[in-house]
């Protein structure tokens, strides 16, 4: 069985088969990036005559997406997860390869597409700076039609399960960055989509601002069947929100599963970082090793499959006067090392 075939098969049912929502195959994406060549000379006839090298952005990705999955798109930087994304919600035209979504392909739909998804870029905000979130709910629902009833309903329930109350009549310049996101968010779902696209949505939010985020976005998968891509670099996001994981590097596809299936592949070694009131001398323990050693702040690492976190922590605690402490979560990076 083949990639696509094998794909397909997940949406299996019985009594039939349930097609996907999103079909992609074969999909690439190249751009052409002007050479440059260091000196005034090179750069003067580069004004005359340029030269450009082909980059692969996106390698022959094959996936289906089912209504109402959570899916985190992962990889490290410059993977093309963002490229991807776009690709899919018809903002760049593909090189080769397919992309339809729902009977639609995103590009050559763009009007009728765009009333079907909603799209949320961490980095970007599509807020009229001027206006309090009030007025730029009446805005879009002139712009995606919204009927009235819908409307109320919406604006009630996400600035409840946003807690948007206390800034709602606040000009958007004066929001934090937390605020703003969670105002992204409302008005990326005000017209109910079936898809919503996140690229990176928790990126420079607090503990408090990504937590709540996160049962955002899990309650309106939960109360209206939203089917989620999310891409990320937050391991937190991954673990809390979605259930099926596709991880890229190089722009090329190297798993597409559950996420228990996924933790498999993730490093099992676990560093803490204690800060101590005063210099200690850290004994040896049998549930983790010492691997940096300096004065006031102490590494340890440990087995997770092995030792509990909290025993460790508990260990060293009624031992020692702690003050602070710090624990590196697995990066990306470190998970596609362990797969390739």
């Amino acid at each position: 069985m083949d990639f696509w075939a094998e794909s397909l098969s997940k949406h299996w049912e019985l009594g039939g088969i349930t097609m996907p929502l999103i079909e992609v195959r074969d999909l690439c994406k190249t751009y052409e990036i002007q050479k440059r060549k260091d000196g005034f000379k090179n750069t003067l006839l580069s004004l005359f005559k340029r030269e450009y090298v082909k980059k692969e952005a996106v390698k022959d990705i094959s996936f289906t997406i089912g209504k109402g999955e959570l899916v985190g798109y992962i990889g490290a930087n410059g993977a093309g997860k963002s490229t991807t994304i776009k690709m899919l919600s018809g903002i760049l035209i593909p090189t080769s390869g397919s992309v339809i979504v729902n009977g639609m392909v995103p590009y050559k739909n763009r009007k009728e597409y765009s009333m079907k998804i909603g799209i949320v870029f961490g980095q970007r905000s599509q807020l009229n700076w001027d206006l309090p979130m009030e007025d730029t709910f009446q805005l879009y629902k002139r712009i995606y039609k919204i009927s009235d009833e819908m409307f109320k309903r919406n604006v009630a329930f996400y600035t409840e399960l946003l807690d948007m109350s206390d800034f709602i009549k606040t000009p958007i310049r004066q929001l934090s960055l937390g605020q703003k996101m969670k105002a992204n968010l409302a008005i990326a779902m005000l017209h109910e989509p079936e898809i919503l696209y996140l690229d990176e949505p928790t990126i420079g939010l607090d503990v408090i601002s990504k937590d709540r985020m996160r049962k955002f976005i899990k309650e309106i998968n939960k109360e209206k069947s939203t089917t989620v891509i999310l891409t990320t670099h937050d391991m937190n996001d991954i673990e809390e929100i979605c259930n099926r994981i596709i991880l890229i590097d190089k722009g090329k596809l190297l798993f597409d599963g559950e996420k228990e299936k996924f933790k498999q592949f993730k490093p099992v070694n676990t560093e803490v970082t204690f800060e101590f009131a005063t210099d200690v001398n850290l004994e040896k323990s049998e549930r983790y090793n010492i691997i940096r050693d300096h004065p006031l702040l102490k590494t340890i690492s440990f087995n997770k499959q092995q030792t509990r976190l909290v025993d460790v922590i508990t260990e060293i605690t009624q031992k020692y006067d702690v003050k602070d402490m710090s624990i590196k979560d697995n990066t990306i990076e470190e998970i596609v090392k362990a797969i390739q």
